[in-house]
């Protein structure tokens, strides 16, 4: 069995900081971890890696994501969601949920139809188990950037037709939508995990579908209810059910660092979940401007806003930089934040015996971080190192 040996590793696990650490690696997963440095010489069957210092830490897996070097996953072209995954592994991202925007359901079957071509050529990048649906089931009034146009009522039918296609891991829509209490649970029968976001409920909507399961909320704070008072609303629920699985961008722009700090020191981390949520201009420049759902975007200053009303429509952030920006914000340790990247979604998705860790027996999913420019200089998958 081939063997890959990764030497002078600063290890960065969920509860692990190693300076000096040797991981071992056979076939698609770790064999062993071990404290301090260890000479290795490489043969016909094992590959020496000397990583000279640098992070070691799980893979990053992006639950929420649209695109990224001028592709959309909604994007006809076939060709969309290769590029798209070449470019979040280059980000570190070892699995990948992309994600649709509110569309036509033919648009969000051709999209389920991109990535089964996608699994069906081996998925040479990036991981893609599944995919994303943000919408069509939102609240119109609070769309954000998604087209208002395509809205329409929770129907688990249109979801299990594009499950059929290519499964359907995560849907965000609006519980105080007709019928949304009860979605959720039709929603973990047909093995998908449902999620609040894009609306407007009430705390007492979202106790009702919390009672049928539902443990998700998209993009934290953006586009739900606020915190008040006499309505303490979604953003309000956040903090005070411990265990909804809260995502988070954490790009210092969608939130702010005080917001940032707000979340990471008091609510438990283990339901809080890094995403990126990038658009087709991340990895672009400045002055990029492009359509979403029929929208105009543009992007200026790093800011992805709607080119009518300037709302946020996303970012451009990597995973990497948004956990070191949490890092520098709160000065919590790597250590701890490191699961809001990786082992916290796995754990959601099912995955958590086997993903998310570095790890004996774990896959061995692994990104290796440059310390001063926080970008991956090395990307491995399944044991095979990619970048």
């Amino acid at each position: 069995m081939k063997k890959t040996v990764i030497v002078n590793a600063h290890v960065v696990s969920p509860g692990v900081d190693i300076e000096k650490a040797t991981i071992v690696v056979e076939g698609k997963k770790i064999k062993k971890v071990i404290k301090g440095s260890k000479s290795v010489k490489a043969d016909a069957n094992t590959t020496v890696v000397d990583v000279r210092g640098q992070y070691v830490m799980p893979g990053f897996i992006d639950v929420h994501t649209h695109g990224a070097l001028g592709y959309d996953f909604c994007d006809a072209d076939p060709k969309a969601i290769f590029e798209f995954a070449k470019a979040k592994l280059q980000e570190g991202v070892t699995t990948v949920l992309p994600t649709t925007l509110t569309v036509s359901n033919g648009e969000l079957k051709a999209a389920a139809k991109n990535a089964k071509a996608y699994a069906d050529a081996g998925m040479p990048y990036a991981k893609v188990p599944g995919i994303h649906l943000e919408g069509p089931f939102i609240n119109v009034k609070c769309c954000g950037a998604q087209n208002p146009k395509f809205v329409r009522k929770p129907d688990i039918k249109e979801v299990k037709e594009i499950a059929k296609v290519y499964p359907v891991k995560l849907i965000s829509y609006a519980v105080e939508t007709e019928g949304g209490d009860k979605f959720a649970k039709e929603c973990f029968k047909a093995g998908v995990v449902p999620s609040c976001g894009h609306t407007g409920a009430k705390f007492a909507d979202l106790k009702k579908a919390y009672k049928n399961g539902l443990r998700h909320m998209t993009h934290f704070c953006n586009q739900m209810t606020p915190l008040h008072h006499r309505e303490i609303g979604m953003v309000g629920a956040g903090f005070l059910v411990e265990d909804l699985n809260t995502e988070v961008i954490c790009d210092k722009i969608h939130l702010c660092p005080d917001m940032l700090n707000l979340i990471f020191t008091r609510r438990s981390l283990a339901h809080v979940q890094m995403i990126t949520d990038s658009l087709r201009c991340s990895h672009c420049k400045d002055g990029y401007a492009f359509t979403m759902g029929g929208l105009e975007v543009k992007l200026e200053n790093g800011e992805a806003r709607l080119v009518k009303g300037g709302n946020l429509a996303g970012s451009t952030l990597w995973m990497g930089m948004g956990l070191k920006n949490v890092h520098d914000v709160t000065g919590i340790p790597l250590k701890d934040l490191v699961r809001t990247t990786s082992w916290n979604q796995a754990i959601e998705l099912g995955w958590g015996k086997t993903l998310g860790k570095v790890e004996k027996g774990y896959i061995a999913d692994l990104v290796v971080i440059n310390p001063r420019r926080w970008k991956p200089s090395a990307v491995f998958i399944d044991g095979e190192q990619r970048i």
